[in-house]
């Protein structure tokens, strides 16, 4: 059974965090949509957070893995928001189930194929050997080699946690990771429709969703709107948070 933090009353609102991270880095908007009248269960996925881990990694079950989480709870019409991974399960989750969700959110993320592309920040993991029980300064100064952006940095850093007084660790799964990395970046597949409202949001500095993308979308999500944030990258509800909020308020509305 999945992880997940389940805050207030009313239709539920599933959001689903993106690869290498985890639902406490959702906890402010989450608690925005609290406010506004959702029960929002934040997840974790498979190999992050304080899920279990398994050598089983790839988006059919992840996708059935939230689906089990839903019946687990007796949740029967959710809206969705997924970032990145956590969109690519909840478009195929969407797709396979479209009983059961009733609005989706996709952030920076489309159905099509992406070619592996985080090296650098496995590297930069990989670096770490926590067999001679580094600091976190100096897990932090092993990163830095790796991954000169603060704010990426600061993201993984967020999994990383005490496992025994003085032993740190990393809450996600990085040897299944390193081992099936390419499932990161498959695609839908053709055949997966989901009719009903779905709203995609990019950051205006970020590569993952071009405009030649629109069609392809379309062929999945024929009910899709298109959203971009200006001035941001992939993750663009960290860099800004009350124009995330807006748009997907406004949309769930």
């Amino acid at each position: 059974m999945l992880y997940s933090k389940i805050e207030g009353t009313g239709k539920p609102l599933l959001i689903i965090h993106g690869f290498l991270g985890m639902s406490d880095n959702w906890k402010t908007l989450g608690a925005q949509f609290v406010a506004d009248g959702y029960q929002v269960h934040l997840l974790d996925l498979r190999n992050h957070g304080r899920s279990f881990h398994s050598d089983d990694f790839s988006y059919e079950i992840m996708a059935q893995d939230v689906y089990d989480y839903c019946r687990e709870n007796a949740l029967e019409l959710v809206d969705v928001i997924g970032h990145s991974m956590g969109g690519k399960t909840a478009m195929l989750l969407a797709t396979t189930h479209p009983n059961l969700v009733d609005k989706l959110v996709v952030a920076d993320i489309g159905p099509k194929y992406y070619a592996p592309h985080h090296q650098d920040i496995l590297a930069g993991l990989n670096a770490v050997d926590f067999s001679i029980k580094p600091s976190r300064n100096e897990v932090e100064d092993i990163l830095k080699n790796y991954i000169p952006d603060f704010g990426t940095r600061q993201f993984l850093m967020k999994s990383l946690f005490w496992q025994e007084p003085g032993q740190l660790a990393f809450r996600f799964n990085l040897k299944v990771f390193n081992e099936k990395i390419e499932e990161i970046g498959k695609a839908l597949l053709a055949d997966k429709v989901f009719e009903k409202p779905t709203l995609f949001i990019r950051g205006g500095n970020s590569n993952y969703i071009l405009d030649s993308d629109f069609e392809d979308i379309k062929k999945h999500f024929p009910s899709a709107f298109f959203e971009t944030i200006p001035n941001v990258g992939h993750w663009l509800h960290a860099e800004n948070p009350q124009m995330f909020y807006d748009l997907v308020s406004d949309f769930l509305k």
